[in-house]
């Protein structure tokens, strides 16, 4: 009875459960802190033992969970296997993720609706093809619009990220980033300018060639990439009145 009643508080509150299937990212994104954190390796837990911790929650009035997985569709028979597994057991959820918009898979996309999928966050960080390049992503601009009309036609909410001010980074690449994203239509959008520099990163070593900072910074207080030739002042203000007009931006 106390779990039920913490849970619809917590409901309430729009609180999300966090619940995590797997460990590692294979991707190396060129600024991520998760290879050194968990390591380059996928580890899955047993989709028996998700759906077990999951009528658990469940029973005890836990219905909103966030898979706070680094790429729920990696590997995709993984992510199928827990779709179908959440819809067999009934468990009746609502669910958010995180999702890497390379390769989109329509299969997918019907089967985490049907699973009770209510909103992804499509971590898409620009929309020039060079910056994601230099990113280390390996997706396209036009993978990320397939899949950003994929979860639409699926009424899955859609909420998007640009990570601006990157190695390569220039007036005109982030006015084709927001411009980009705008044409998404997405439910919401979050804006960051500059790209925090995490030790042993491939952006890190970028900002050392560069001199932004020292081999030896431990890098505990935040630091941030901010390319050069963006004026820091303009590109912030430019940044801040462009979401200013769209009520679905976050600064």
């Amino acid at each position: 009875d106390m779990l039920k009643a913490l849970s619809t508080g917590l409901e309430k509150q729009d609180f999300w459960l966090p619940f995590q299937t797997r460990r590692g990212c294979p991707m190396k994104c060129s600024y991520c802190s998760t290879p050194q954190i968990e390591g380059n390796f996928l580890r899955k837990k047993s989709v028996n033992r998700v759906i077990q911790e999951l009528e658990g929650y469940a029973a005890a009035g836990f219905r909103r969970i966030f898979f706070v997985d680094n790429t729920f569709n990696i590997p995709t028979s993984y992510a199928r296997t827990l779709c179908e597994a959440i819809i067999q057991a009934g468990l009746k959820i609502s669910w958010r993720c995180i999702l890497y918009p390379w390769k989109s898979d329509p299969d997918l996309i019907r089967k985490m609706a049907a699973a009770g999928c209510a909103e992804v966050s499509l971590g898409f960080e620009s929309g020039n093809p060079e910056i994601l390049g230099r990113m280390n992503k390996r997706f396209s601009p036009q993978e990320v619009r397939q899949f950003s009309e994929l979860l639409k036609a699926n009424k899955i909410r859609r909420s998007g990220f640009l990570l601006l001010g990157g190695p390569g980074e220039n007036l005109e690449t982030v006015m084709e980033s927001l411009a980009f994203a705008d044409s998404l239509e997405l439910d919401a959008l979050k804006l960051t300018t500059g790209i925090r520099i995490y030790p042993n990163t491939l952006l890190a070593r970028s900002a050392i060639e560069e001199g932004i900072i020292h081999p030896e910074d431990d890098l505990l207080y935040p630091r941030f990439y901010l390319a050069k030739g963006l004026d820091e002042d303009r590109i912030f203000q430019m940044v801040e009145n462009w979401a200013a007009e769209r009520p679905y931006c976050m600064l």
